[in-house]
């Protein structure tokens, strides 16, 4: 799995200084998506090693959020876990999908926003939008997801 870009953001997660990695390699391909960059398997491969360095670098932050890595959920949760063994930097993944994937384990992750992008119906600030961002509440027992889509309004 490979990334392009890292940016430090704060409109992806509310409440949270975000470190955005960019997956490439996207297999969703929605209609008018505003990163078509990202379709093609491009940039350079997403590690542990290359995480830790990007976190040390981006000193201040409280979250990280991979941007994709529908091709790959199996290592987008692998290093999700990485991150909350290894740091207290909060973990979001931003998939394509419409449902959250099987392969992905919930504990590892603080928020999850699935859907894809459909132009007629907008982004998270669309009270028309299909996609949804979770904050996943971890108080004992299983993960509980909690629809936070409305903070986007």
């Amino acid at each position: 799995m490979k990334f392009v870009d890292v940016k430090e953001v704060f409109a992806e997660i509310p409440d949270e200084i975000t470190l955005a990695i960019s997956i490439s390699g996207c297999p969703i391909q929605c209609k008018g998506c505003h990163s078509r960059y990202l379709w093609e398997d491009v940039g350079e491969e997403l590690t542990t090693e290359v995480i830790a360095s990007l976190l040390r670098s981006h000193f201040g932050v409280s979250c990280i959020c991979f941007m994709g890595g529908d091709q790959a959920p199996a290592e987008v949760d692998q290093l999700a876990a990485w991150v909350k063994e290894n740091s207290n930097v909060k973990t979001a993944w931003y998939s394509g999908r419409d449902v959250i994937t099987s392969q992905i384990d919930l504990l590892h992750f603080d928020y999850v926003k699935i859907g894809h992008y459909d132009a007629k119906r907008g982004p998270l600030n669309s009270p028309q939008t299909n996609q949804v961002l979770w904050r996943v509440e971890h108080e004992g027992g299983a993960p509980v997801l909690m629809d936070i889509t409305y903070l986007f309004g």
